[in-house]
């Protein structure tokens, strides 16, 4: 399953950070961030929900861009 989000974040080299951040983690198959858009895609591993798994992705993500928010 594939679910598209808003995010805010303010350079592209901070949405390239948050990007490889969400592939790492766990019951993600794949993300995209697109700055231009300010959208991130992310495909689940099957048997996954959405939910708990974004709300570890946003977790990774404030690690390595504190100022960066995903609009779950």
């Amino acid at each position: 399953m594939k679910k598209t989000y808003r995010i805010d974040v303010d350079c592209a080299a901070c949405a390239d950070k948050m990007e490889v951040a969400a592939k790492k983690t766990a019951g993600v198959k794949d993300c995209t961030v697109n700055f231009m858009t300010l959208k991130m895609t992310v495909e689940f591993e099957e048997d996954q929900d959405a939910k708990t798994v974004m709300k570890n992705v946003r977790a990774a993500c404030k690690k390595v861009e504190d100022d960066c928010e995903i609009f779950i």
